[in-house]
């Protein structure tokens, strides 16, 4: 699933080549991808037509391009979503859903073999969609409050995999770079934050943000032919990587190999060594009952 430094690559790319046109023409070519528009396809696409598309913004791996008028087209890529821009003339992808043609020899394209993403129309969510008025702010957000994360964080008792995977309490950190922002942290992910020292949290955070850092630096993290950039190109940040899906593989810091567990329904990959499981909270017994 794309992840915040892959959506971020997009939106930066959609910033660059469709800012400032207007979507002369819509074709909704599966009803499932507009599936939360209230209008459905047909209102969708009456009321995408003639708008100007006046930015690209992203609040965690929501994407949405304010328009004129003040509403705002919304987008989340799910698991195989992709944002094209390719040349009007160009041979439309196996998995096409809606073609936004615009002014120009350029359109925009929403691709999704699995059509667990989609778009819909925002009324009057330019500034911030009231649909993910929700979520937090992530930590490369410049707004994102770094002393307020770190409080919450260790008031909180569940693993602190889980909690970096809150989209309440931080946003736009995924399954890869948790796990590499724990593995940089020596924390084992069932670590509950309320036994983090101040420190740890501290340092979890910036190893989150260098993580995120470093990914969007080379483009994201691409394991198949999925997640691609606007233009069609992966990202190369899978060959960094040390412990998502390195299973059996030596760490890089101890040599023990890498092990893989289940963790909702997904897989988490850490060093048994390097970031030891916790231990259970010793469980101290109720007082004996006063007799009456």
């Amino acid at each position: 699933m794309p992840e915040l430094p892959e959506v971020e690559v997009v939106r930066a790319g959609l910033e660059r080549h469709v800012v400032g046109r207007t979507v002369e023409r819509v074709e909704v070519l599966h009803p499932r991808p507009v599936r939360r528009d209230p209008g459905g396809p047909e209102g969708f696409a009456a009321a995408l037509t003639g708008r100007v598309l006046e930015g690209a913004r992203r609040r965690g791996k929501y994407l949405w391009l304010p328009l004129d008028g003040g509403d705002a087209l919304l987008g989340h890529l799910g698991m195989s979503g992709q944002m094209l821009v390719q040349p009007r003339e160009a041979a439309p992808e196996r998995h096409l859903r809606v073609r936004i043609v615009l002014d120009g020899p350029r359109e925009l394209r929403f691709v999704d073999q699995r059509m667990f993403g989609g778009l819909s129309m925002s009324t009057g969510g330019a500034d911030l969609p009231p649909e993910i008025a929700h979520i937090a702010r992530d930590p490369i957000d410049p707004a994102f409050d770094d002393t307020e994360f770190v409080a919450r964080l260790r008031r909180r008792t569940s693993g602190v995999k889980r909690l970096l995977l809150d989209q309440g309490l931080i946003s736009g950190v995924g399954n890869i770079y948790a796990d590499e922002s724990l593995w940089r942290s020596r924390l084992h992910g069932e670590r509950p934050g309320d036994r983090l020292t101040r420190a740890q949290a501290w340092e979890l955070l910036g190893h989150v943000r260098a993580v995120m850092g470093e990914a969007l630096a080379q483009g994201g993290t691409s394991f198949d032919a999925l997640y691609v950039n606007v233009n069609g190109e992966s990202g190369y940040f899978d060959r960094s990587l040390d412990a998502y899906g390195q299973e059996g593989r030596p760490c890089r810091r101890c040599g023990t190999p890498i092990r893989r567990v289940a963790f909702m329904n997904r897989s988490s990959f850490f060093c048994g060594v390097c970031q030891p499981v916790p231990r259970r909270r010793r469980v101290r017994p109720a007082p004996p009952a006063v007799p009456d």
